[in-house]
């Protein structure tokens, strides 16, 4: 298979104004990502509400550019693209929002909302995307006949399968997804990944599935990138970081997920308070938090390394192999 998206200490810094006579701080929103994501392949992003994950994805959407770091799309440099390039790498990559509310126009019916993205970028007359949005549809398992209606007489679960096949219509290799199902009843919510699931067996997509809910991420991916105050602390495939995580920060998380049908996981209760992203620690970013932190965490910062099939960031990690 192969590499659709390759990310190489990504790092995104925000420049907050503290008054008139004071120097601007620095917020390090994310502090130094790496991954590589093949074709076929689902790399969901986990953490809790702050770590950066949106931050992640609307970089490898080049929605923003990196403060720092590499990216790679589509083996053309996506930080620094040619100018040639840039209109064909916006096309590689699209966007599955998290709010299928208020992610189409109210005012457009839906057959312009999917033709729109072939009228900005191809040449194709009108009755080809006419016909390109219909297959669509179909493809997402709506009745062609729905290009007619404006999205406030859809469902839920309908606008937000409208809203993948807009991001299907330039055939992109990447889809970014920010939180797709968050906003939709549990059964909508699993018609949705059943569809992402049979999208990305039937048409090759790499997915970047942003989402805080283990139970989704359980079911859609293939690897995992655990994000904590903008760092990665852990990353690998999905069944190995479930069964056995090496992160104490990945423990914590796996064990405030409710699960149906299994005895609960022993609470892991988290102390102390969280760092602000303008005053990180010097040392390990969750070290103020961790009950197995020494001297070394709080004063050096570990770096990702490989243990376990894994890359797990923490000085303690052998603990738990």
């Amino acid at each position: 298979m192969s590499v659709v998206v390759e990310a190489h200490d990504l790092r995104r810094v925000y420049p907050i104004r503290r008054g008139l006579l004071r120097a601007p701080a620095q917020l390090q929103a994310v502090g130094g990502v790496s991954f590589s994501l093949q074709a076929g392949q689902t790399l969901a992003v986990v953490g809790e509400s702050g770590c950066g994950k949106s931050t992640l994805a609307r970089m490898v959407a080049l929605i923003e550019k990196p403060s720092a770091g590499r990216l790679v799309l589509d083996d053309t440099d996506a930080v620094q693209p040619p100018a040639s390039e840039r209109r064909r790498l916006r096309q590689t990559v699209q966007l599955v929002f998290q709010n299928p509310y208020g992610s189409l126009n109210p005012r457009k019916r839906i057959g312009t909302v999917l033709e729109d993205p072939l009228a900005i970028n191809t040449a194709l007359d009108k009755t080809e995307r006419a016909r390109r949005a219909s297959e669509m549809l179909a493809r997402v398992g709506l009745r062609p006949e729905y290009a007619n209606r404006y999205p406030h007489m859809f469902s839920g679960g309908q606008r937000q399968r409208i809203a993948i096949a807009r991001a299907l219509m330039l055939s992109p290799k990447l889809l970014v997804a920010d939180e797709p199902v968050s906003a939709l009843d549990v059964s909508i919510q699993a018609q949705v990944l059943n569809l992402l699931a049979d999208l990305q067996a039937e048409l090759g997509l790499a997915y970047l599935f942003i989402s805080h809910d283990l139970a989704v991420v359980r079911h859609i991916a293939h690897d995992v990138l655990v994000m904590y105050l903008g760092h990665a602390v852990e990353q690998g495939p999905k069944a190995r970081v479930f069964a056995r995580p090496l992160h104490p920060y990945t423990q914590a998380l796996l064990a405030s997920t409710p699960a149906v049908g299994t005895p609960p996981a022993q609470r892991i209760v988290l102390k102390g308070e969280l760092p602000s992203p303008l005053n990180p620690p010097p040392g390990c970013v969750f070290s103020t938090r961790c009950a197995y932190a020494v001297a070394r965490c709080r004063e050096e910062r570990p770096l990702p390394r490989l243990l376990d099939a894994r890359q797990v960031a923490c000085h303690e990690a052998e603990r738990f192999v």
